[in-house]
């Protein structure tokens, strides 16, 4: 199979074709026939699946998603920054509470599992809205949660819930013109990073200022707003499904299986996602700490700054991956984030260490999400349900490396947590290495 992107069919041919190859809604074992409708702002009509919206939504389109993506995505890392906060609320320790940062990828990877699939058989709009206000109310939950139990499952279900970025990806990519299909989803990616960020910086300054529980319902405030939105003005889609609702669900190990390129996409992100997840999860535990840098919740929170890279990156990373393909971005940005682990390890004792390292492994992380993503959504004929296997795969790597990152830092301090980043990327390399391809 060809290592660029855009040698897939392209995925412009009408939706109202299910026999045709080239149709995302074509996956044997849901088969839906989707007729896409204009949204409320167009004039009559119907949309092909390769067009977007025309006018005043036509321009809001990208960048709405881009930014309802940036909220959801920043739900998913709310507590992170505001662990020391917490642990002092809930009388606790920070490493003690760290594993709530856990709970959230396990949520967001378990609301992906059932969730994201749907993306190919039902309504979008119905669903990204129904989402955005489950996401919400759980957020209000979280703030009023009386002690680690109560905020845990108010997490999960939030993090569950959040996932509309990955349900309007598959989307974005199917109307992306075959030579840009990369920089589109870059601008997504971007966003979702974007969102990374904000949750750090603006969780830490907030959480300092106005207390942990206030930053929740902030978060619970922009996801009803950004959320329903981003519904109103996503297409009018009448599918019908055929086959069970969660059929998408049953499909995905046969969908990889067919696919080595999917695949081993799905497990070079795991290693990628999860050498970052243990690093950025405890970051705040080094910087806060009196053992480590002993910065308050939101100088620590300013730190996150770096991960801005991530949003640079983004689109140069599309760009590259649309031009030399997606498995020589993906050498390039594991090899960026093998020379961040021990610029982290150094970090420890130097702050120069530290932020240079946090650079280098934002770069590598949004550039092999970029072209593993990419590749993820053309390789098979149900791009929903071959995303929701990617991301699914991805999150599960760092909700596990974050699990033990925790633990790491508990009985050997920062190095553990090193430990555990460059164990993840060696896992995620060597398993594909070993097959047959790229």
């Amino acid at each position: 199979m060809s290592s660029s992107p855009s040698s897939p069919p392209s995925p412009s041919s009408p939706p109202s074709s299910p026999s045709s190859p080239s149709s995302p809604s074509s996956s044997a074992s849901v088969s839906p026939q989707a007729v896409l409708e204009p949204g409320p702002l167009r004039p009559p009509g119907r949309t092909p699946s390769g067009a977007g919206p025309s006018g005043a939504v036509g321009r809001l389109f990208l960048p709405l998603i881009a930014v309802c993506t940036a909220v959801t995505a920043a739900n998913i890392y709310l507590a992170a920054p505001l662990l020391p906060l917490i642990a002092r609320d809930m009388g606790s320790t920070p490493s003690g509470v760290a594993w709530l940062a856990s709970v959230a990828q396990l949520g967001y990877a378990a609301g992906l599992l059932f969730f994201a699939p749907l993306g190919d058989s039902v309504n979008r709009r119905r669903l990204v809205a129904v989402l955005s206000l489950v996401a919400t109310a759980a957020l209000v939950a979280a703030s009023a949660s009386a002690g680690t139990g109560a905020l845990a499952g108010a997490v999960l279900v939030a993090s569950a819930a959040t996932v509309v970025p990955q349900l309007l990806v598959p989307l974005v990519a199917e109307r992306a013109p075959a030579d840009r299909r990369a920089r589109h989803v870059a601008a997504v990616i971007a966003g979702l990073f974007t969102g990374v960020v904000a949750a750090r910086v603006l969780g830490g300054l907030a959480g300092q200022a106005f207390g942990w529980r206030a930053v929740f319902v902030g978060a619970a405030v922009l996801t009803a707003v950004l959320g329903l939105a981003t519904a109103y003005i996503l297409p009018v889609e009448r599918r019908q499904r055929r086959g069970p609702l969660f059929a998408g669900l049953v499909a995905i190990p046969g969908v990889v299986r067919r696919s080595p390129d999917l695949w081993r996409a799905c497990v070079r992100q795991a290693g990628m996602y999860g050498a970052w997840s243990a690093l950025w999860t405890s970051l705040a535990l080094l910087l806060a700490e009196d053992e480590g840098y002993g910065m308050t919740t939101a100088a620590a929170g300013l730190f996150g700054l770096f991960g801005l890279a991530a949003s640079v990156v983004a689109p140069l990373a599309g760009g590259l991956v649309d031009r030399f393909g997606a498995a020589k971005v993906v050498r390039s940005a594991y090899g960026l984030a093998a020379l961040s682990v021990p610029l982290f390890w150094l970090g420890g004792q130097a702050m120069a260490a530290l932020c240079a390292a946090a650079v280098l492994v934002h770069a590598a992380l949004v550039a092999s999400h970029v072209a593993n993503q990419t590749l993820a959504l053309t390789t098979t004929s149900a791009p929903a349900t071959a995303n929701t296997a990617y991301v699914v795969a991805g999150f599960a790597g760092g909700a596990l490396a974050s699990a033990l990152a925790g633990p790491a830092f508990g009985h050997w301090g920062w190095g553990g947590v090193c430990a555990v980043a460059g164990a993840w990327l060696v896992l995620g390399w060597g398993a594909t290495a070993v097959r047959p391809g790229r």
